[in-house]
């Protein structure tokens, strides 16, 4: 890569340094981040979610959102659904009500794209924050801002936007959601 490896925190700055677009390819099947492993349980023993625990992303994006600033991913979307994703499908639906643009694409359509097999963050189409995962979730990631390396996530951005299915689109065609 032509970028350098920042860790969590830096990562988690350029949320609040991005002034107009952040964006992510989300292409695992499974995540691990802490702060969702109770809610996952609650979720796999068929309990009841408040979604408490989201209301600050919830918050966050709304207001965002109302300053004219945009978010939003592409969720590759494994045949059968993981567990893990089967549970991200049941909190998406606020996550776009609060103003996120969220859409899905079937891995074998993200297959025939030949998308690249790891998330990133695009922020405000110069930035790339390419993640690296272990078992606290996001442990680092790889900034890339050279220009001509950030085109080329661009360019996936545009045709990973151009093939998936808006959410609140896809959940109606979807007899199981």
């Amino acid at each position: 890569m032509t970028g350098r490896r920042i860790d969590r925190h830096e990562f988690e700055r350029l949320f609040d340094e991005f002034t107009e677009s952040a964006w992510r390819l989300e292409i695992q099947g499974t995540y691990d981040e802490p702060e969702e492993r109770e809610p996952l349980r609650r979720f796999l023993a068929g309990e009841p979610d408040d979604l408490e625990w989201m209301a600050d992303w919830f918050d966050w994006v709304a207001g965002l959102t109302a300053t004219g600033r945009k978010i939003g991913r592409v969720r590759v979307l494994t045949e059968p659904l993981t567990d893990y994703l089967r549970f991200e499908l049941s909190f998406t639906g606020p996550a776009v009500e609060a103003g996120e643009d969220i859409r899905v694409l079937t891995a074998r359509d993200a297959n025939a794209l030949d998308l690249p097999r790891e998330d990133f963050w695009l922020f405000d189409d110069r930035r790339v924050a390419v993640l690296q995962f272990g078992d606290t979730g996001v442990t680092t990631a790889e900034l890339i801002d050279d220009p001509t390396a950030v085109a080329r996530y661009r360019a996936v951005q545009q045709q990973a936007m151009s093939a998936a299915v808006p959410y609140l689109k896809w959940r109606t065609t979807e007899p199981s959601r």
